[in-house]
């Protein structure tokens, strides 16, 4: 699959021929970083931070809260390593420090090696020294302790003239269960199909800036069909991976969607179809998936109006149950709630809502069984859920949050504060 790249120098988006010429300047990256995150992680490197004279550590951070982001450049150490981690960096990539008793001390699920080569050989100083040691020896020394390799090939970077292919199923077999990544001169579909054919990803910068390659070429590449019409079946999904509907995609309408952010499919019947055109249900594009056998999508996105059925409802399997059924009729009555409601009494007294908060989360510390727990919960849950549509906060908000708190590899003690201790009452089962 494809890999788009952002490389940053002085806070813009750049790219390099052979790693020293600028060639392309691309200004904000948020943009960019926008566009490529719709097809899954982007590579952000520092290319500042890698050469010590800077860094963009701030604006990195900023698109690793927005994006899924493989963070590297300048990450030498562990510090740094386990600052990039907790900041939400999807994984870390790390050069010359790449080393056993380094990434030891890391999790291993979230480290990649980086390794520059020039003809099979490994190279560092900006890619002027050789180190006389070979790419597949330096992969098998280090594949015990990554989850992946990220291999340029030098010669190749930036010039848009193919990928080195001849060397790829080598570094795959000495990659081991270590997904490969190859970078440098990737420019066609056709060059990343081949890669992905062989097991590896394409990085892909240069060719994307240029205007070479469409994103949607790139991300549809290594796709397949068993179907006469060559559609891709697409699963509709929302943020929290519940099913909207089945659809078909094309390389049509997926270069409409990557490019406008938008819910945009191939109907079998009506041709090029963009969601809420003329119903108003308009969707959002968070991302697009690929499933294991690269032959079904899935679009997860941000639903608007009735839903994503024509029958006025927000599946094509009927509408919303628990969570985002009482969601849904929270911010309906956040604007419409008749006066004297209980609903409207809640969002405009804030002491009342506090002191009910209070109430449930007491009565569910205290309860004395499974059933009075359940139930206690639920009501929990109302008051929060109303609560987060008060303050215009979707409970897919709070769920992403939880999961950049899961990238942290860095861990507080836990402890309750001392005022909660001296207050909290005694649990009775």
């Amino acid at each position: 699959m494809i890999i788009p790249s952002i490389d940053l120098e002085g806070g813009n988006a750049v790219q390099l021929v052979g790693g020293e010429r600028l060639a392309i300047d691309a200004g904000d990256p948020r943009p960019v970083a926008e566009r490529f995150g719709r097809v899954g992680d982007v590579a952000v490197i520092d290319l500042d931070a890698a050469r010590g004279i800077g860094s963009n550590a701030d604006l990195i951070r900023d698109l690793c809260r927005r994006h899924r982001c493989r963070v590297g450049g300048g990450i030498r150490d562990v510090d740094t390593a386990r600052m990039w981690l907790d900041a939400g960096a999807e994984k870390i990539i790390l050069g010359t420090a790449a080393e056993p008793a380094l990434l030891s001390q890391l999790p291993k699920e979230r480290l990649i090696a980086a390794l520059d080569a020039k003809d099979g050989d490994v190279v560092v100083e900006g890619w002027t020294k050789k180190t006389g040691a070979n790419v597949l020896d330096r992969m098998a020394e280090l594949r015990d302790h990554v989850s992946g390799f990220l291999v340029t090939f030098v010669e190749k970077e930036g010039r848009m003239q193919g990928t080195r292919l001849d060397l790829v199923e080598d570094m795959v077999a000495a990659a081991g269960d270590a997904r490969l990544t190859i970078a440098g001169g990737v420019t066609t579909s056709e060059d990343i199909a081949a890669l992905d054919r062989l097991g590896a990803d394409a990085q892909v910068g240069m060719a994307l800036y240029s205007g070479r390659l469409s994103l949607a070429e790139g991300f549809c590449a290594p796709l397949v069909s068993d179907r006469p019409d060559g559609l891709w079946p697409t699963v509709v999904v929302d943020e929290g991976g519940r099913s909207l509907g089945l659809t078909y995609s094309n390389l049509d309408s997926i270069d409409i969607a990557l490019t406008e952010g938008v819910g945009c499919y191939w109907s079998r019947r009506r041709g090029l179809w963009r969601k809420g055109q003329t119903s108003g249900a308009k969707q959002a594009l968070v991302r697009v998936d690929v499933d294991c056998d690269r032959d079904t999508l899935r679009f997860v996105v941000q639903q608007d109006g009735a839903g994503f059925c024509h029958l006025d409802q927000a599946s094509c399997f009927g509408d919303k149950e628990g969570l985002p059924a009482l969601e849904s009729v929270l911010w309906g009555r956040k604007e419409s709630a008749p006066p004297g409601s209980y609903s409207k009494r809640l969002f405009d007294d804030d002491k009342l809502l506090a002191a009910k908060l209070r109430e449930e989360v007491d009565e569910l510390i205290q309860a004395d069984s499974p059933a009075d727990t359940l139930h206690e919960a639920a009501d929990v849950m109302f008051f929060l859920l109303t609560r987060l549509a008060r303050d215009g906060i979707r409970f897919a908000d709070v769920e992403r949050v939880m999961d950049e708190r899961r990238k942290r590899v860095s861990r507080r003690p836990g402890n309750a504060k001392p005022q909660y201790l001296a207050t909290t009452p005694e649990v009775t089962s």
